[in-house]
């Protein structure tokens, strides 16, 4: 199965399914002599594992990172960064039911095209489980990114369709569904627990903003920077578009409102969301993916099953109302795993002055 491997010298490589015995990765091309220890990794591991709030599944798992090779004594060596991550509390017969149908919104009907068969457990390698290497591969790139001063703020912008304002972007790590704005959470919350109830589910955006970038990087005309980071953040399973900047509100905008003029201070707008001509001016990187609802809901729905026969089914076990929150680590990492790759790519397309 081609497509398990992002980046082209800050590379990741994962393996592993949502129900088999656990889920692990390769990363090369990490400089010798960055400080990381698994603390560090587990520290964004914890932010995405399941089993936290009302919005999230109540499948426990640990999420434990096992560093297996390239750091020594608290320091990268520069040899690649093998880890695992066991699965721990796998509840397949919950999916037995869904051997042989095709659950909407899933992956069951795509994979069995390809491939001819699918592990109906979970959904496999479609699984959002296979996103915490992802996050652990992430957390490798946001301290090599934090060596160079570099901070990603991932916050959510709305989540089934009640708004938020970006009043105190750096605080939402430390806030229920990373919220800039905390006046807001009440009303998630309850939308939350309406939705629950009725057994359905919920959309939203989330925003990235990547601070102290520095300008420069992105590699024209087929890697752009603003087309590596569309191309990362809609790998994503539940993410269905992506916005740079001022993003679809542009097309109702003049030129002369859209441009962002620059003087000697600097830019004194940023709709162009820190990107020209696909590389970084210096400004914030700003990002914002739509992510659709969870398809798994337990209200009953029409499909096939492998036999070509029309059923209604619900389906069963563990699952979140909302990707968010726990989809916020995952488009953090993504980005993270972009810039630090266009880094080191534009760090070997010049010569050191």
């Amino acid at each position: 199965m081609p497509g398990n491997t992002f980046g082209t010298m800050f590379r990741l490589t994962t393996f592993g399914e949502s129900h088999g015995p656990s889920l692990g990765g390769v990363i090369d091309g990490c400089p010798a002599g960055l400080p990381l220890t698994e603390e560090d990794i587990q520290l964004e591991l914890d932010k995405r594992k399941p089993g936290q709030g009302l919005s999230t599944s109540s499948r426990k798992e640990g999420d434990q990172i096992q560093i297996l090779s390239g750091i020594f004594e608290g320091r990268t060596t520069g040899t690649s960064i093998g880890f695992l991550v066991p699965n721990q509390d796998q509840q397949s017969r919950d999916y037995d039911h869904l051997r042989t149908l095709y659950r909407p919104g899933h992956a069951d009907f795509s994979y069995r095209q390809k491939y001819g068969l699918r592990d109906h457990r979970g959904g496999g390698r479609a699984s959002a489980r296979e996103t915490v290497c992802r996050v652990a591969g992430g957390a490798v790139a946001q301290r090599l990114l934090q060596a160079y001063g570099v901070d990603i703020l991932a916050y959510t912008r709305e989540l089934g369709g009640i708004q938020a304002e970006v009043i105190s972007p750096e605080e939402a790590r430390n806030r229920p569904y990373f919220a800039p704005d905390p006046s807001v959470l009440e009303l998630w919350q309850n939308k939350v627990e309406e939705v629950r109830k009725m057994g359905d589910s919920l959309g939203g955006i989330v925003e990235i903003a990547a601070m102290n970038v520095p300008p420069g990087l992105g590699e024209p005309v087929f890697d752009k920077l603003d087309a590596r980071l569309s191309y990362a953040m809609m790998g994503v399973g539940a993410v269905k578009a992506v916005e740079i900047g001022a993003g679809r509100d542009a097309a109702e905008l003049m030129g002369s409102q859209n441009n962002d003029p620059l003087r000697r201070e600097g830019f004194t707008k940023n709709d162009a969301g820190g990107m020209l001509g696909g590389i970084s001016t210096g400004q914030p990187i700003i990002a914002r993916a739509t992510v659709k609802p969870i398809p798994s809901i337990a209200l009953p729905q029409q499909t096939l099953n492998e036999q070509g026969e029309e059923i209604t089914f619900t389906t069963k076990g563990r699952h979140d109302v909302s990707a968010i929150p726990r989809i916020i680590p995952v488009l953090k990492a993504m980005v993270s795993l972009v810039l630090a790759d266009m880094l080191l790519m534009h760090q070997s397309s010049r010569l050191h002055q």
